[in-house]
């Protein structure tokens, strides 16, 4: 083996290009082993790129940046076949653009760097090709001069602050980190880069605009009533944003006595209930303190006005249960009673009464001096969850003035029952998904909503339980997806009832169902019926004629499962009809020259993106019909002429009528019979075997037997329903001198036209010339001599005819090469 040759080619090149060739090194012929990126011409040794393109990075990753990507190749050369073994080395092209790790590049800056401070970036950006097309530049875009970048020998990149940073004007800077690589026709890629200044504790707090400074309460105002809030605002962030209130030392006994307040929200509160029939004034300064600050102060001054006249007072029994001054009433219940209102404190006043303001489902019925309060009509909670009751308060002073009206809000909560089954936002989904789909595939999302509240308003998915175990549902999201690929050729369409349940007690159901056509896909190629058609025709049938049925069948839908088939050996004389799916002939088929065809049928179907094909066999055997007539090979000619000596002895085979026929079987079965020509007064001395053609002497020649016979053979073939014939002169001259005989013309007939029927196998004969009449002795020693001859024929024949009936079928035929011409050595 030789490794001393070496080629060079880019990679990523077109199908075709020339990559080197062997030829400069050794001779033809020659042969490429594997052949996935290269193929070799074998007379020349070019070697060429194929379709599949090389990638040097795919092929050599491991060594793309600094060592050569080499592909060893072996071949077979030259006329002894000797292995060699050549490097293909992959060139770089730059067809890799840099990459970074994250498309976002962090970097946090406190606010108080100092300007020129640089900061190491961590993530580069890496580009896979070699040399000058993996070398990468960096510049910046959208930093305002903020920032710059600086490069130092490619190895690491740093972030230089140039101007000063403040956290409170600007809090994050964002911008493009440009990575561009050195190659002839340089790619680039970009990275966000994303900087975050961090606070320093540079700012105090101090109040805003917005906080109160004086404020009016009432002289009954209640215990924990907020009588104002101040507002402190720190730039800063985090901790350094912490403010801290509390009032300043200064402020008044009675001012610390009244009012509190909250250190972190700035909330101003009343400690106790207030009772003052006066007014007053009260100066309340507060401090807001944040971290290594001096404290900021403001001033809020609260206003106390004398309460009013008291007015009578409701006084409220809930019969029903309730939370924080708030009724909870069940849904769906019938009129109810759940209160009891009571004026209390009102003989300062008179005709004081108590009414429901309002369109609102209750009542307030006054019975005893007390007035119940029900529910009118049962309560939904799906319509109204919370109710609120205005009740109104009209009454007189003693002194007759009406006073006016107080209003008092009493609040009902309406309870949740489990009443509201889920609710499909459609009751049918349907969807096509093509088959042959990625398992656990999302296919789409069912939603169901419960007027209800709670875990009666709670719903959960579910498949009923006829549905495939292939089909899946997120309980709580309602997403169904498919945990195997569908199979259109097996199931169409998908019906599925997905069940949603509310989680209440008793819970309550609802359906919808959701039907998946499934789309078909071009998955199955054609397949025929059978692997090997075997057909049988006769031979000369018209053209266009049906040869068999060849079935072919795909399970895809539409043009996926549109056939056509094809004989793909189209020089064989055959056609496929598509529309009847049959085999036809385009010409007249003669068995003679062809008795079988072996041709192959290609089957395809219409479908996209690419048409499948299968193939299938058909073997077609021609059957013989008989076509041909007999066709005689010896004698050559109706002038042909034999000379025999009257010292010919009995028994004696003269010579040998042979002809063959194109047919086959019984069709080429031929026998010999003699034609007698009216009257047949004369008996002949010689006799044909209507099986061999054998044409023998039977009985001793004697003096009336000089002259010339002639015999008229009528040859025929066994084909049914006729058979047919062709006919023969056989010339005997006997002569005592055995020069050669000669016949200028042809004997003629001149019996009946009708000798064809009446052609018999007892070999008579027909004489041209008349003889002289033999004696009755004689006649008897001939017959004996002819009976035994007969006897001893037949034997051989049977024995010669069985022995044929053994050969197979073309075998009775004459090989081409004797049809012109025939020797006989009998």
């Amino acid at each position: 083996m030789c490794d001393s040759v070496r080629f060079s080619i880019p990679e990523e090149q077109e199908p075709g290009i020339l990559a080197g060739s062997l030829s400069k090194h050794f001779p033809p012929p020659y042969q490429l082993l594997t052949q996935e990126y290269l193929w070799m011409d074998k007379n020349t040794g070019n070697l060429y790129t194929t379709d599949k393109k090389m990638d040097r990075e795919a092929l050599c990753p491991e060594g793309t940046k600094a060592q050569e990507c080499i592909i060893q190749h072996n071949a077979v050369v030259g006329p002894s076949g000797d292995l060699i073994l050549f490097h293909v080395i992959i060139e770089d092209i730059n067809d890799n653009a840099p990459h970074f790790g994250n498309s976002e590049i962090h970097l946090r800056v406190s606010e108080d760097v100092t300007v020129g401070t640089s900061f190491i970036l961590d993530d580069q950006a890496q580009d896979r090709d070699t040399g000058r097309n993996g070398d990468v530049e960096y510049h910046l875009e959208g930093s305002d001069e903020v920032f710059s970048l600086k490069v130092e020998d490619r190895s690491f990149i740093t972030l230089a602050v140039n101007t000063a940073l403040d956290r409170e004007t600007q809090e994050q800077y964002q911008m493009v980190l440009v990575a561009t690589d050195c190659g002839s026709d340089p790619l680039s890629s970009t990275a966000t880069l994303i900087v975050t200044v961090t606070d320093v504790n540079d700012n105090c707090p101090s109040f805003s605009s917005d906080s109160p400074r004086r404020v009016t309460i009432p002289g009954d105002s209640p215990k924990d009533m907020v009588v104002a809030q101040v507002t402190a605002t720190d730039p800063d962030s985090g901790p350094n944003a912490a403010i801290v209130y509390s009032l300043s030392p200064k402020v008044s006994e009675r001012a610390k006595k009244l009012f509190s307040l909250h250190s972190l929200t700035g909330y101003i509160r009343l400690r106790q209930d207030l009772q003052s029939d006066n007014s007053e004034e009260l100066v309340l300064k507060v401090l807001a303190s944040g971290l290594h600050c001096p404290p900021a102060d403001t001033q809020v001054t609260v206003s106390v006005l004398p309460r009013a006249n008291q007015e009578p007072t409701i006084k409220i029994g809930f019969i029903a249960e309730h939370q924080n001054q708030t009724v909870v009433i069940s849904e769906n219940q019938p009129p109810t009673v759940f209160a009891v209102l009571e004026l209390e404190d009102d003989s300062s006043f008179k005709n004081s009464s108590l009414a429901i303001e309002g369109e609102v489902p209750f009542i307030l019925s006054p019975q005893n001096g007390k007035y119940l309060l029900s529910t009118s009509k049962p309560l939904d909670y799906e319509i109204k969850s919370e109710h609120h009751i205005p009740v109104v308060l009209h009454t007189r002073s003693a002194k007759g003035s009406v006073m006016k009206p107080s209003r008092y809000v009493i609040r009902v909560f309406v309870a949740d029952v489990n009443d509201n089954a889920p609710h499909f936002l459609q009751s049918h989904y349907q969807l096509e998904v093509e088959e042959n789909n990625q398992p656990g595939m999302s296919l789409l999302q069912v939603s169901a909503s419960d007027a209800d509240s709670g875990y009666n308003g709670k719903v959960t998915y579910r498949l009923d339980k006829h549905a495939s175990t292939i089909f899946n549902i997120d309980h709580v999201t309602g997403q169904l997806s498919v945990s195997a690929s569908l199979d259109r050729e097996q199931q169409y369409v998908h019906r599925l009832t997905v069940v949603a349940r509310d989680s209440g007690s008793p819970a309550l159901e609802s359906i919808a169902t959701v039907t998946i056509n499934v789309v078909d896909q071009n998955d199955n190629a054609p397949v025929f019926l059978t692997q090997h058609f075997i057909f049988f025709i006769p031979e000369n049938v018209a053209q266009f004629a049906q040869v068999g049925k060849v079935g072919v069948i795909d399970p895809d839908e539409g043009k996926n499962g549109n056939t056509e088939v094809h004989v793909i050996n189209k020089s064989e004389p055959f056609v496929v009809d598509n529309i009847q799916g049959t085999l036809r002939t385009t010409t007249n088929l003669d068995r003679e020259t062809e008795d079988r065809y072996e041709l192959y049928l290609l089957a395809s179907d219409h479908g996209h993106p690419v048409s499948l094909t299968s193939t299938a066999r058909v073997t077609i055997f021609v059957e013989d019909i008989n076509d041909n007539q007999p066709k005689v090979i010896l004698p050559n000619s109706n002038v042909s002429c034999m000379t025999v000596s009257p010292e010919t002895m009995a028994g004696t085979m003269i010579t040998k009528i042979y002809a063959i026929d194109e047919d086959s079987g019984q069709n080429s079965e031929i026998t010999y019979n003699v034609v007698v020509q009216e009257p047949e007064h004369n008996s002949s001395p010689f006799r044909v075997d209507s099986r061999s053609g054998n044409v023998t002497l039977v009985q001793r020649l004697v003096g009336n037997d000089l002259g010339m016979h002639h015999l008229f053979i009528v040859v025929s073939d066994g084909g049914k329903p006729a058979p047919l014939h062709t006919t023969v002169w056989i010339n005997l001259l006997v002569n005592e001198s055995m020069e050669p005989c000669h016949l200028d013309s042809a004997p003629t007939w001149t019996g009946s036209s009708d000798f064809l029927v009446r052609t018999t196998s007892k070999d008579p004969i027909c004489e041209v010339e008349e003889g002289a009449t033999w004696s009755a002795q004689t006649i008897l020693l001939a017959g004996l001599a002819m009976m035994l001859a007969s006897i001893c024929l037949l034997v051989v024949t049977a024995v010669l005819y069985l022995k044929q009936r053994r050969r197979p079928q073309r075998k009775n035929e004459i090989p081409l090469r004797l049809k012109d011409k025939y020797y006989s050595d009998d």
